[in-house]
């Protein structure tokens, strides 16, 4: 992907670790192209990637036969990602806290908890088969309130 993003756009790759870059590199492309900071837009892209990382390997546990379907949009407000797997589904609630004593010292588990840290929205909706995570980043408000 060579061209910035404007609007919509939707993919649907295979479960591997390339399309999570391609994923990446198409987020990291729509944050920069909305005018987000180089801090804003580090950490949207590491959400997306975390979020793609979770459908790949969790979701879709690196299953040739599912996809990941990722839509991005930029509706002038915000920047939408929807990234969906086609595997068992995930429940959030159900996941151990990442700074609990016990599991401050463990190599995974934090993806869930980088991702709500940096976007402002994060949804989850089951899908039957899969998980659809959709993670919102407001554009900073500018300029003068009346």
């Amino acid at each position: 992907m060579s061209e910035p993003i404007a609007g919509r756009l939707t993919l649907q790759l295979a479960s591997t670790m390339e399309s999570v870059s391609e994923i990446e590199s198409a987020a990291e492309k729509m944050a920069s192209a909305a005018g987000f900071d180089e801090d804003d837009a580090f950490h949207i892209t590491m959400a997306v990637r975390e979020a793609a990382v979770n459908a790949v390997l969790h979701g879709n546990e690196y299953d040739p036969a599912k996809k990941v379907t990722v839509a991005f949009e930029d509706n002038g407000t915000s920047l939408v990602f929807k990234v969906s797997d086609e595997g068992k589904g995930l429940d959030p609630d159900s996941l151990p806290d990442p700074l609990a004593a016990e599991n401050l010292l463990r190599g995974t588990g934090r993806g869930i908890f980088l991702i709500r840290s940096f976007m402002d929205e994060v949804h989850f909706r089951q899908l039957h088969p899969g998980t659809e995570m959709t993670l919102v980043k407001h554009r900073p408000q500018t300029g003068a309130s009346a």
